[in-house]
């Protein structure tokens, strides 16, 4: 059945008294299996791409994104548990004016904006073909039957007939998706999408996929900014992205994704990373594409993702280096927060120490204090005891032998976390800690 849910009023859980934060969440973890057992298969995550902004103009490769209308958008996602039943998750969430999908398909890709014949399934809600979603809601679609496998990249198309002016979208996907010119109508069906002659690596309207999995398997939500995203810049700058990166999935969700695969541990890792997020504070009054700040996103982007038990949270870089600067007391009252609410709902929280930031482009150039502040957080951390775990991503990642620099065999051209650095990070996480759905595990 097709799930609804309006966000008009979901910026209050930002104000709300903490107690009143864990009476909203207490009401059944997203990651329980149906009845609260272990007898039956549930819902689990399998790919996410936590809504950012309604406001972009381009994406990080410097695509503009013509949306108007009476057009096709083919996200191309890359689910990270294999299945057979799956469903669909779109979003109008930070959109101002409702928006209307009259057709949804889902597929394999077949390369480019190809999509593979046999596989093409047309999505339905409460059974029918169309759905309205209004301003600040999310929509849940029905099952739909497709076989696919880890890593197999799948190719969500929806159409809009009307006005697409100001889609939600998740600006930084890193990975190459399709949409056709205003006025070329509905694609959804075409195979071969000639038509879907526009590219962005931004993910717009689609924000999850959802695959039906045995009671053992559970997700596990990496909350965060853009290291925690995978972001790989070209240059000091940042921007635009690292052509070389796009679509090769060197986030360090990915590198862990296959850990666990290679361990045979039933735990999805999804990517709840946004590029510039903040956890204090709300950026939507000044710049919008970095998204609502982490602790308005803890509901729809890790709490009511499906099937999750385990977290690993980690912000500060951007509290620091944007202002308004966040203090060293004011970060850790807001991952105290943050840890409270996640464990209210049954979640294993691990917090991750914060990297060096000193001699990236905002930091070192406008916020020469924030490593200092960086520093007295990551104390915190891991001496702190409300949190499940910590892995100690600075320990990995910087140079001993330098002021506060990532070393070099981890570092990207915009003293960013390079793809090594993503793998070394995957590769720090104690899987065997993971608290999984309880079922079916030694």
């Amino acid at each position: 059945m097709t799930r609804r849910r309006n966000r008009a009023n979901w910026r209050v859980l930002a104000i709300v008294p903490l107690f009143a934060g864990f009476v909203a969440v207490t009401g059944g973890s997203a990651g329980s299996a149906p009845g609260g057992g272990c007898g039956g298969d549930h819902w689990v995550a399998t790919w996410m791409a936590a809504p950012s902004d309604s406001a972009s103009l381009a994406d990080f490769s410097f695509n503009p994104i013509t949306s108007v209308g009476d057009q096709t958008y083919r996200m191309v996602i890359t689910p990270h548990r294999a299945g057979a039943t799956l469903r669909v998750h779109l979003t109008n969430r930070l959109s101002p004016a409702e928006v209307t999908f009259t057709s949804v398909t889902v597929g394999k890709q077949a390369g480019g904006p190809q999509v593979s014949s046999d596989s093409l399934r047309t999505v339905t809600f409460d059974g029918a073909s169309s759905v309205t979603v209004p301003a600040g809601g999310d929509v849940v679609s029905d099952p739909v039957s497709l076989s696919f496998g880890s890593f197999e990249p799948l190719a969500v198309s929806v159409y809009v007939p009307g006005s697409s002016r100001a889609p939600t979208e998740h600006l930084q996907g890193m990975a190459t998706s399709y949409y056709g010119s205003p006025g070329t109508g509905d694609q959804t069906h075409e195979l071969g999408g000639g038509s879907l002659d526009r590219t962005t690596t931004s993910v717009l309207y689609v924000s999850g996929v959802d695959v039906l999995a045995p009671a053992s398997a559970s997700t596990l939500v990496a909350f965060g900014d853009s290291i925690t995203e995978g972001f790989v810049g070209s240059g000091y700058s940042e921007v635009p992205q690292s052509p070389a990166a796009v679509d090769q999935n060197l986030r360090p969700t990915d590198f862990l994704q296959h850990r666990l695969d290679a361990a045979g541990i039933p735990v999805s890792v999804v990517n709840s990373g946004i590029w510039g997020n903040r956890l204090l504070d709300d950026p939507l009054r000044t710049l919008p594409q970095l998204g609502p700040r982490g602790l308005t996103r803890i509901q729809p982007d890790v709490l009511e993702v499906a099937g999750v038990t385990d977290a690993i949270v980690m912000f500060g870089a951007n509290d620091f280096a944007i202002p308004e600067w966040a203090t060293t007391a004011e970060m850790i009252a807001g991952y105290t927060e943050a840890v409270y609410r996640l464990q209210a709902a049954g979640i294993r929280v691990v917090l991750g120490t914060n990297p060096p930031l000193k001699y990236s482009l905002l930091a070192g150039n406008f916020a020469p204090f924030s490593d200092q502040r960086r520093v007295e957080l990551n104390d915190w951390v891991r001496t702190q005891q409300i949190a499940d775990g910590v892995v100690d991503y600075d320990a990995l990642l910087a140079d001993p032998n330098a002021d506060a620099i990532i070393l070099s065999q981890y570092r990207g051209l915009d003293n960013h976390v390079g793809p090594a650095g993503y793998a070394a990070m995957a590769d720090l996480i104690d899987i065997a800690a993971l608290r999984g759905s309880g079922c079916g595990r030694n």
